[in-house]
């Protein structure tokens, strides 16, 4: 590869926006090339890899954090060697008892059987004697290992890993990521608004979500995963222009190319799936709800993950597996869109009221705030991070805050060994208190204070599976209800996911982390369509039409581990026979909101502006929340379509801050 393609790709990956790499960054990165024989998409799925494993804020590479993933790297390389050393089986030769020299015990044996002296213990003498089984143990202890906490000093000078202390705290304030930087960012106002910019209205039936969680039947949610398959061949059928002819099971032999549709699953109940195990699983109509093992040989590249469903154009000579020619493409919803009366009202509405601004000068932008639980590191119930955010909310008169959850988290270690105490000017019976209570001394203050500051600001509260005051345990999740928390009217509390317009613009929302799952599940085979991590799995969700399209979800002993004893989170929690509560309904959201572990960012896709927010808190120091400042459509500019709507087109006027709280 010549150097101007190499340079290109370079910035293609590692770059932000239309901004080239500086001559230093790309020359550590070609440094890393050459040291570890690696082409630029091979070192861009490892950065993004090693800033994922250190829960590192931002994947932008600088010259200094390219020399710690650089030793990161060759640490790992020394590991990995000295692991696969090959250790040659000596001659087998039988000691010779000797005299022990003043009562020495030369084999170890008398260990177990005398007092330890100063500095020695029954378990030392236990491990000594366990020595000669481990005949690696002396030889790795001789050799000079990596130095993990030099390591970590390094990752800490880089803002890694923050303090555990919030007012201690690295960079408050920091914007880590701009996305449409061309924006301006305008100054707040000087005071609130008169009335509320925002006219909510929901897209989603949060009634059906208060369905009856545990009484799953097997038998309604194999119908449920099997009408997904033959919905998909419906669409697939009606984009490609295809006769019902064309369709046929996968697992049928035969000598004719053919269209099948199914989901993506794997042979195995345990292991990541791969290339050995992908099978197609068919629907009952279509064939039988067989499963046919997937041969990828003829695919330049292929993305794939559990749950999927795939259309494929192959054939099946064998009767045993189907040879995939060509994946084709799954349409994708409309784009919303309105008519241009409802965007001029809207765009009248954000003036504040008849008396705010005057008539000719240009509105002002909408301002929204988003973030995402948990809202308080492991090590107290302070909720520093939520007033934080609140205080900043409050300060700039913003239109809406969302937060998702959870806010009061079941697998915070206080919370889970039930070890703290409720704030002193807390009014409560004690034989009479639950997590209502602390709900309603904890977090609703400083909710009650950003209300006071701006009365018509819009609070949107989205429930988690983790959270501990919804007693409705699964996915799709109803909220949790709002009597005894002490909230104020204008907050409002919806179900998980969500979707809803704001104004025009149409929002959807989930706690639900899909985003790390599915990067966690996924195949990735030869040149993928979408080279970019981010962009490929929120592409998924889009392209599934589904909050949570992954199927089974990962295994919750895989998932990152939380600060209690057990350490593993309760995982995903699907009610299958309800997962069409998960779907994106009639058009695609303009706004996607899916905060994740991944590293927080804000990008387009497929015309939706996926926003992960991050966490606010993280588990042993502050996290991150994201800021969108969107300015009113210009009617005039704006084209229609044949129906006369004009669509939405949010993310060519919303500029995207994600901050450090």
């Amino acid at each position: 590869m010549a150097d101007d393609e190499i340079l290109a790709e370079l910035n293609e990956r590692f770059g932000t926006g239309d901004k080239e790499l500086e001559p230093d960054v790309v020359a550590e990165l070609k440094s890393i090339m050459r040291l570890h024989e690696l082409d630029p998409q091979d070192m861009f799925y490892k950065w993004e890899s090693y800033c994922i494993k250190i829960d590192k804020d931002e994947l932008k590479a600088s010259v200094d954090s390219l020399r710690v993933f650089k030793k990161f790297l060759q640490d790992a390389l020394e590991q990995s060697n000295r692991t696969h050393v090959h250790i040659k089986k000596e001659k087998r030769v039988i000691a010779t008892p000797r005299a022990a020299n003043k009562s020495t015990d030369v084999f170890g044996m008398l260990d177990a059987l005398t007092t330890p002296g100063p500095g020695r213990s029954v378990k030392a003498s236990a491990a000594k004697r366990r020595l000669p089984d481990t005949p690696g143990v002396s030889r790795s202890k001789a050799e000079p290992a990596s130095s993990p906490l030099r390591l970590e000093e390094q990752f800490n000078s880089l803002g890694v890993l923050p303090p555990s202390s919030f007012k201690d705290r690295q960079k408050p304030g920091e914007i880590l990521e701009i996305f449409n930087e061309h924006l301006d960012a305008p100054e707040p106002p000087i005071a609130p608004f008169g009335e509320s910019r925002i006219l909510l209205k929901a897209s989603s039936d949060q009634k059906k979500l208060g369905y009856k969680p545990l009484a799953m039947k097997l038998s309604e949610a194999s119908e449920v995963l099997d009408d997904r398959i033959d919905e998909f061949m419906a669409l697939v059928m009606e984009h490609h222009q295809l006769d019902d002819s064309a369709f046929a099971s996968a697992a049928m032999q035969g000598t004719a190319e053919v269209v099948a549709v199914g989901r993506i699953a794997s042979d195995s109940a345990e292991g990541k799936l791969n290339a050995a195990s992908l099978v197609l699983e068919t629907s009952r109509r279509m064939g039988g709800g067989l499963r046919v093992p997937l041969k990828l040989d003829q695919l330049k590249g292929y993305q794939f993950f559990p749950g999927q469903i795939v259309a494929l154009k192959g054939i099946n000579t064998s009767g045993s597996d189907f040879t995939v020619h060509e994946v084709l493409s799954i349409p994708l919803l409309p784009a919303a869109a309105s008519p241009p009366d409802v965007l001029e009202a809207h765009r009248e509405r954000l003036r504040g009221g008849p008396d705010a601004m005057e008539s000719d000068s240009e509105p002002m932008p909408l301002n929204i705030m988003f973030a995402s639980g948990p809202y308080t590191a492991d090590d107290n119930l302070d909720f520093e991070p939520l007033h934080t955010l609140c205080n900043e909310a409050a300060d700039t008169y913003v239109d809406a805050l969302v937060l998702t959850g959870p806010f009061i988290d079941m697998e915070h270690p206080l919370i889970a060994s039930g070890d703290f105490d409720l704030p002193e000017d807390a009014i409560y019976e004690p034989d009479a208190a639950t997590m209502n209570t602390v709900f309603k001394y904890m977090i609703s203050p400083a909710l009650n204070r950003l209300v006071a500051a701006n009365p018509h600001v819009t609070v949107l509260l989205v429930p988690s599976v983790r959270d501990v005051l919804d007693k409705h345990v699964s996915w799709p999740q109803d909220g949790f209800p709002r009597r005894e928390l002490g909230l104020p009217k204008s907050v409002k509390i919806v179900g998980n996911p969500m979707t809803f317009s704001m104004n025009e613009t149409v929002l959807g929302v989930s706690s639900q982390d899909a985003l790390w799952e599915l990067r966690h599940e996924e195949l990735i085979g030869g040149k993928p369509a979408e080279p970019s991590l981010l962009a490929r799995v929120s592409r998924y969700l889009i392209e599934q039409r589904h909050f949570f399209p992954l199927f089974p979800p990962t295994d919750r002993s895989k998932l990152p581990k939380t600060g209690t004893a057990e350490g593993v989170p309760p995982g995903a929690m699907l009610d299958i026979s309800y997962m069409m509560l998960g779907d994106m309904i009639k058009t695609l959201p303009d706004v996607l909101v899916v905060p994740s572990s991944l590293p927080p960012f804000a990008r387009v896709v497929e015309h939706v502006l996926v926003i992960n927010p991050g966490y606010l808190s993280k588990r042993k120091g502050a996290g991150t929340y994201a800021r969108m400042t969107l300015y009113p459509p210009k009617v005039l500019d704006m084209k229609a379509s044949e129906g006369g709507l004009m669509a939405h087109r949010i993310f060519d006027r919303a500029r995207v801050e994600i901050t450090r709280i």
